[in-house]
């Protein structure tokens, strides 16, 4: 459908995403899609910061617990459903707004990822060996060997994502960032409006502390001992190695006391924020609201923009 309308609600975790979206899906007739790499996955409820039930009950949800725990729903397969699911909702002339803090997520839905080789276990099984016993740091160097421009855009604790940029390379013998700028297949069909979250950072880091907190008093630790026994671990069940259960794990393990596994939850969290936010930055053309997405002056302007976005009309349509 050329033209149909397409909000994209972003921002660091903690930030009031699912409550503005919410308000701009009761004003507008909306239809939330998750963006968000880990409320993917079934059984894993609290560490996800899921929307609940009732939430759920207000406004149509799509893409929350499509995946089962042991499957790796990667980017472009995100991508792949998200756009059937926006195409449905459009021919609907229901608004899609889509939501979440998962950058690469985003980017492969609006602006498309490239066909990348097929995955070797074997390749990555021995860089996670040699990560192990060569120490920190050893992947990320090992990338900037091979492609400088991509270690610059994954963190140096971010195993998985070094893993597969270095399988890029060896398999296709090319900088994985040089096929980053071949076969990329960017949405067709939507205008798209971007709307951002950017509170102030102390307070921010405040909310992301409580709700770390919350997490394990509302039963973290027992949500994670549950999966642990039928999953056994991260190598099984990715999300297990996700902030909030990776430190869940450690308690329950014994390698750490609780109140060092909720501190490192609230550490790992804020870590995660600042990372979200130099991702999104890089977004174009977002509108910013300097405030949390569940007060409501940050609501009132979300929907004048939205308002006005919406009367406008689609080149296709004048």
């Amino acid at each position: 459908m050329p033209g149909a309308p397409l909000i994209v609600v972003i921002g660091p975790t903690a930030s009031g995403k699912t409550s503005l979206s919410i308000d701009l899906a009761r004003r507008f007739g909306g239809e939330i899609v998750n963006c968000d790499s880990v409320a993917v996955y079934r059984e894993f409820e609290i560490g996800t910061a899921k929307p609940d039930r009732v939430q759920r009950e207000r406004v149509l949800h799509h893409l929350i617990d499509v995946a089962v725990p042991t499957e790796s729903f990667t980017a472009g397969e995100y991508a792949r459903t998200a756009r059937a699911v926006l195409a449905e909702i459009a021919s609907r002339n229901a608004l899609p707004i889509v939501v979440g803090g998962t950058g690469l997520y985003l980017r492969a839905l609006l602006d498309g990822l490239f066909e990348g080789p097929k995955r070797s276990e074997e390749l990555r099984a021995r860089l996670r060996e040699s990560s192990s016993r060569r120490g920190p740091g050893y992947l990320h160097r090992i990338l900037r060997k091979l492609d400088r421009a991509a270690s610059e855009k994954i963190h140096a604790n971010d195993e998985a994502k070094l893993i597969r940029a270095i399988e890029v390379c060896l398999v296709t013998r090319q900088p994985m960032t040089e096929l980053w700028k071949d076969g990329r297949d960017p949405l067709k069909g939507f205008r798209i409006m971007r709307i951002g979250l950017d509170p102030e950072r102390g307070a921010l880091y405040g909310r992301i502390n409580q709700r770390a907190l919350e997490m394990f008093e509302r039963g973290l630790v027992d949500e994670t001992r549950v999966l642990i026994a039928k999953y056994g671990g991260p190598d099984i069940a990715a999300p297990l190695g996700s902030l909030g259960y990776k430190q869940a794990s450690q308690f329950v393990a014994g390698e750490i006391p609780l109140a060092e596994a909720i501190r490192a939850a609230q550490q790992g969290h804020r870590n995660y924020a600042k990372r979200q936010m130099t991702w999104f930055r890089r977004e174009p053309e977002v509108r910013w609201i300097n405030d949390f997405g569940d007060s409501l002056s940050a609501q009132q302007r979300a929907e004048e923009w939205v308002a006005n976005f919406l009367n406008q009309k689609s080149p296709d349509e004048q």
